[in-house]
Formats: C-alpha cells, structure tokens, sequence
C-alpha cells in the first residue's frame, strides 16, 4: 500500500511539472506612473468646495492600458507597458494634483468619498493615447470634454472642451510616458483656471440676485 502511495504521489508530481512546463510563461509588464513637473503655486483662496468625478471613458481608454494609434483608425497599445491605475482614475487624480497644486481651490474631494460639494467637476475622455503623425513625427494626444455643475441642483453651469498635444521626442515607451506627462499638466492648468474662474461668475452672479 505504501509503494502505490509513493507511485500515485510520484506520478502526480510528474504531471504537475509537465503541465507547468507547457504553460506559456507570463511576458513582463513595466508598470508607469503619470509624471508631473507642474510647480506648485500659492493662489488667493476661494470660499466653494469642488468634488472631482473619473471621468466617463470607452472600454478602450477604461483600462491601464497605453493605447497608441499607428496607423489610420486602428487602436492599440504599447507591449509590456501599463499605467500604475486604470486611465480615468488617472486623468482624475492628475486634476486633483493640479488643484491642490494651483493652491486656490482648498477644499477638495474625489467622487470615492461622495462628499457634498458646491460644485463637481465631471466629463468624458474622449481621447488618452498616442498618435503616429503623416510626416513620421509622434504626438500625445488628450481630449477631455469637461462639465462644470451646480452640487445641490445638478444644473450644468458650463462644459467645455479640452484639447491638448504634445509632440515627444522619440517613439520608444519612457518618451511616450514623458509626452503624457506634460501633456496631463496642461490640460490640468487649464481646466483649472476654467473651473475657478465659471465658478467664480456663478458665485457673483448668485450674489447679486
């Protein structure tokens, strides 16, 4: 009895090293953080509060993937390459980042906690992704359609779309994740000197009524 355990216990092993050994191994993955090279600055303070909302994204920009377009409408993304937090998660902690860092917008909240806020700033991404240019040259481009709305009423004060490139430096992934870089901290600046200042024109106006 104790022989046919041994045997039973010895074939077992076996196939268990063989199917591991045709299992396709796991290629890796370098994982990115978003860089950020925007300088801190010291505004007049503002008496509102503002709760930032992850944007609305497509399945294709949903994830952690870097999605690049090198040709014509096909879609893809770069191999062995991800962002640390699914792209939209991304896109809202990078805003958050530029507020705190603008200084004039201090008292702030994510949609994670849903505090009540006299304002949110929400929208959809309708692009995150890199693009080959005609002339060989590659771009990062960002598009964010952004909504700014009253907290207690949920009326849309104002919407504006956000447009910026950013040409990088060569094709290889660390460039790309530069180019997004830059490219999120100006689309941070100006959506928040848009936010401050069509919240500003709601605060006056509800002054003088």
């Amino acid at each position: 009895m104790k022989a046919s355990l041994r045997l039973l216990a010895l074939v077992a092993a076996a196939s268990l090293a063989t199917a591991c050994s045709i299992l396709p191994q796991s290629e890796p993955v370098d994982i990115y953080r978003l860089p950020v090279s925007q300088a801190s600055q010291h505004g007049t303070p503002v008496g509102w509060s503002l709760r930032l909302n992850k944007p609305l994204a497509s399945e294709v920009l949903a994830g952690p993937r870097i999605a690049v377009i090198p040709q014509g409408d096909v879609i893809s993304s770069y191999k062995g390459a991800r962002w640390s937090d699914p792209v939209p998660l991304l896109v809202r902690n990078r805003l958050l980042d530029g507020f705190q860092r603008d200084g004039r917008v201090q008292r702030l909240s994510a949609d994670d906690s849903n505090l009540q806020a006299d304002y949110e700033l929400a929208g959809e991404l309708q692009a995150f992704q890199s693009e080959y240019q005609a002339g060989g040259g590659v771009e990062v481009l960002i598009r964010y359609d952004a909504r700014l709305v009253q907290g207690r009423s949920q009326r849309i004060l104002a919407s504006k779309r956000f447009e910026v490139r950013q040409p990088l430096a060569g094709p290889q992934v660390p460039a790309v994740v530069t180019g997004f870089g830059a490219a999120s901290d100006q689309l941070a600046r100006q959506v928040v000197d848009w936010t401050v200042s069509q919240a500003g024109l709601d605060q006056a106006q509800a002054k003088n009524q």
